[in-house]
């Protein structure tokens, strides 16, 4: 079992404010949008795509009948959403990659790039940062859903690379090609994840000062509230004494 990220707690906090934003819900409709057209199919149980995202719908609350639009609409043709990436840096050479869907690249780009100088962080070139990160499946269980010995077991028996101790909740990582299968396990086990979708994980970690930590965690803020903007990733971490300021700034 691996160690934790100060930071990871922090997302893991603001995840739960975030499902408030009424944001989520039009990122959610573009998800479900993508997933029936790219998957070729509004029906679950012939599109694992269209599965997570739904998984992602029920844990935002979203309500049965703008899921049943987004699919109905989707499955009808018509326009569709086209996925940009952005790279760059933040303070201290903090990377950051930026996964958007949008209608008009045309708003997209220049908004991205605006609020990266806003922030005082740059846009890169192509490839310029992915190459620090590795696409994995992601699940998070809060602690006393389940023993860490008996999670553990679980999920290398199901196919899962690494179970992460984030303090107040589980991280495990699979293969990507992987996911569905460690998912499914949870499922039959009875285990609820509080998150499970597949990110970019950072394959090290830099560690920042308390005031570079409040102008990277501004840098991310605002480009999630960004409508076209569907994942942010960084590669930094903060101390516990920086991490339970930033904490109590949320």
């Amino acid at each position: 079992m691996a160690g934790h990220s100060h930071w990871a707690n922090i997302q893991h906090k603001k995840a739960a404010k975030d499902k408030k934003k009424g944001k989520v819900l039009s990122k959610l409709i573009k998800l479900l949008y993508t997933a029936v057209r790219e998957g070729g199919s509004g029906k679950p149980e012939d599109n694992p795509r269209l599965r997570l995202v739904l998984d992602k719908c029920r844990l935002a609350n979203m309500p049965k009948d703008n899921i049943k639009r987004a699919i109905e609409k989707a499955a009808g043709g018509g326009g569709g959403y086209e996925p940009m990436i952005f790279e760059g840096y933040a303070q201290d050479g903090v990377a950051v990659v930026v996964e958007c869907l949008t209608d008009n690249s045309q708003r997209t780009g220049p908004e991205i790039r605006y609020i990266f100088d806003r922030a005082g962080a740059k846009v890169g070139k192509q490839g310029s940062v992915m190459h620090m990160f590795q696409r994995k499946g992601v699940f998070q269980i809060e602690k006393g859903k389940i023993a860490a010995e008996a999670l553990m077991d679980l999920a290398i028996e199901a196919g899962a690379e690494d179970v992460i101790d984030q303090e107040s909740f589980f991280e495990v990582h699979s293969d990507p090609n992987s996911f569905l299968t460690v998912g499914e396990a949870f499922s039959r086990a009875g285990i609820e994840t509080q998150l499970s979708e597949i990110q970019l994980i950072p394959a090290n970690r830099i560690e920042v000062g308390l005031e570079s930590a409040r102008k990277i965690s501004r840098l991310l803020d605002l480009l999630d509230d960004n409508e076209d903007v569907q994942n942010v990733y960084s590669n930094f971490d903060v101390s516990a004494e920086a991490a339970e300021k930033l904490a109590a700034e949320e």
